[in-house]
């Protein structure tokens, strides 16, 4: 029995791109027999309607409209729970992916029975200086909490096993972070991931929304890593410094007959609460990766 797709795509403010991208999406999508869908993100112009006057024409089109903006990965999720093919794979409204790595990547995953396949940038050029330091920094932050094989975790082109990401829907965030949230779910839940290679174009029209409000995201990605995935590798550092840092420096008057100077009973005392709290927070951790 032949295997199945969906494409969903999420939608924010992209009336212009819409015009020209959109028609070629949906004739792709009938020439492979894949199924669509949009998820219009509360957009403010007329991309509702160019989204609607499709739909009502077409059969394998199916539209989902938020009435307010819930964010990226809360566009993605309303369109991945909506799925029923055997695989989904996610691309932007904005006319940067190539239809043809689509189909790469349905093969990809088809030949290697793998659960996620990331269509992977690598080497090629960033949007702009300010979003390449942000990947960067999680990707540094990522590899520190656990052995990561893959590249551009935060890849907008992915294709999935649809049972297993609707499986890990609810462990994910309704901003930008989720794509980099949900592979790595799927790397820490020792799921198969690999790579493939895509191109990437401008743009076609609209205005991106990454921006200052990114870096404030970025860094609340970083702390969903590490609490979700191996909180005890940054806690137990940090008590293990200041505990031996005490220990020393309580050493050096314990031998002088000054007792325990109260800095360095600080020092100790601040390293077993934060020993105990990571140990509460890898308890934590470890049911809501088991919900």
């Amino acid at each position: 029995m032949s295997k199945t797709l969906t494409i969903v795509m999420p939608v924010y403010n992209e009336e212009e791109s819409l015009k020209l991208f959109l028609p070629k999406v949906i004739d792709h999508c009938i020439t492979n027999s894949y199924s669509l869908i949009l998820v219009d993100d509360g957009s403010k112009d007329k991309t509702s309607e160019i989204l609607n006057m499709q739909a009502a024409n077409i059969s394998i089109l199916t539209v989902i409209t938020h009435k307010v903006n819930k964010g990226y990965g809360g566009a993605i999720k309303s369109g991945i729970e909506e799925c029923d093919t055997d695989y989904v794979i996610t691309i932007d409204a904005d006319g940067q992916h190539y239809l043809s790595d689509v189909d790469n990547l349905f093969a990809k995953i088809l030949e290697t029975d793998a659960d996620l396949v990331i269509g992977s940038r690598k080497g090629q050029l960033s949007a702009s200086a300010f979003r390449k330091v942000g990947k960067g920094i999680i990707r540094f932050v990522a590899k520190m909490l656990m052995k990561l094989s893959v590249y551009d975790i935060n890849s907008g082109m992915k294709i999935y096993d649809t049972k297993l990401v609707k499986k890990y829907l609810k462990l994910t965030p309704d901003t930008m972070s989720f794509s980099d949230i949900i592979t790595l779910t799927f790397v820490s839940n020792r799921h198969l991931v690999i790579e493939e290679p895509i191109q990437i174009k401008k743009r076609i029209g609209g205005v991106s929304t990454i921006g200052i409000r990114t870096a404030f995201e970025t860094v609340m990605e970083i702390i969903n890593i590490i609490i979700l995935f191996n909180p005890a590798r940054i806690f137990l550092p940090i008590s293990a410094f200041f505990f031996v840092f005490g220990v020393f420096w309580g050493a050096n008057f314990f031998f002088q007959g000054k007792g325990i100077s109260i800095g360095a009973s600080t020092l100790i005392l601040t390293g077993l609460i934060i020993f105990l709290l990571g140990l509460i927070a890898e308890q934590l951790s470890a049911l809501r990766k088991n919900q």
